[in-house]
């Protein structure tokens, strides 16, 4: 991005504010002199854009619209999706905070564990995508305020005998690469804060990019079981998988929003706007709201009790 003159920044933001009041939206707070070449709140106002990463094929939580169409007046780039190409719980998530914060959503696609690695070198700039908040995670990316939690299920074939996750010790178990549930396996994962329970015992671990094919072959019999987010192998079990879950969760996380922490940028100040989003949209009962929508259940209360200070995490 070019460098911008501080007085087009001004001016820019100044109208950011203009419009946010007009629609009844909150204004984020940012210093009228800040620079958008060297503060990620202050770069977001003056793009006029918040890009957000996704997944379109990642349903209920991002799925790409069939039949949608390139909003006409778009401020997104030709590589970026537009808000009516894309919806779910996630992308409706970003949609609204980017309405908080009086700019345009945009949707830029890569693959989950590229995202959660860091060093997006700004392609996009929140990232919310279902993903946990871990002590691991939270060495590359910052974490936001949660917008959702969930249990951590075990979901089998239908017509599988299993009914505890320790008869599936030794057995095969699918999960997403990278994922807090591959980690789980792995006996790898930490979550702060928690004390993680070990339910199943050395498991051959199959991983997979996304869950929708691996839930597929579970209930094809080519797994015994797939371990993944409850709402993913509820949402498949809907579209007509022939899966169950098992009662016993293996852990619950916090979903969260990330921020890459490599980039250059000062971040507190959009962190803080962000943060404010989530809470408002708690406050208002939109996340719950979305969460029964595409979930058929609000998952959202223990996120929005969630003490995010109590991390820890230390932003410059």
């Amino acid at each position: 991005m070019r460098a911008r003159s501080s007085r087009l920044v001004v001016g820019l933001i100044s109208l950011v504010a203009a419009v946010a009041a007009c629609t009844g939206a909150a204004a984020p707070s940012v210093s009228p002199t800040a620079d958008a070449t060297r503060d990620k709140l202050a770069q977001v106002l003056a793009r006029g854009t918040l890009v957000l990463w996704t997944d379109p094929a990642y349903p209920p939580q991002s799925m790409a619209v069939d039949g949608a169409t390139r909003k006409p007046d778009t401020k997104c780039a030709p590589n970026e999706m537009t808000a009516p190409e894309i919806t779910g719980y996630d992308a409706e998530t970003g949609k609204a905070v980017a309405a908080s914060m009086g700019v345009e959503p945009c949707f830029v696609a890569t693959p989950f564990d590229a995202m959660i690695a860091g060093g997006w070198n700004d392609r996009f700039d929140v990232a919310w995508g279902s993903g946990a908040i871990t002590t691991d995670r939270m060495k590359n990316l910052y974490v936001t305020q949660p917008y959702y939690s969930t249990p951590a299920t075990f979901f089998v074939a239908k017509d599988s005998k299993v009914t505890d996750p320790k008869a599936l010790s030794g057995k095969t178990i699918g999960a997403c690469s990278g994922c807090t549930h591959d980690l789980y396996l792995e006996r790898k994962l930490v979550l702060p804060g928690e004390t993680v329970q070990w339910l199943v015992d050395d498991p051959r671990i199959q991983t997979y990019n996304n869950e929708p094919p691996g839930l597929q072959d579970t209930a094809d019999g080519k797994l015994d079981a797939f371990l993944c987010s409850e709402p993913v192998g509820l949402g498949a079990i809907a579209k007509g998988v022939a899966l169950k879950p098992l009662a016993t969760p293996a852990f619950f996380t916090q979903k969260t929003g990330y921020v890459d922490r490599s980039q250059t940028l000062a971040v507190g100040p959009f962190l803080a706007a962000v943060d404010k989003a989530i809470a408002d949209l708690h406050s208002s009962g939109k996340l719950a709201e979305l969460s029964t929508k595409f979930f058929e259940k609000d998952y959202t209360k223990a996120a929005a009790g969630f003490d995010l200070g109590a991390l820890g995490q230390s932003v410059p």
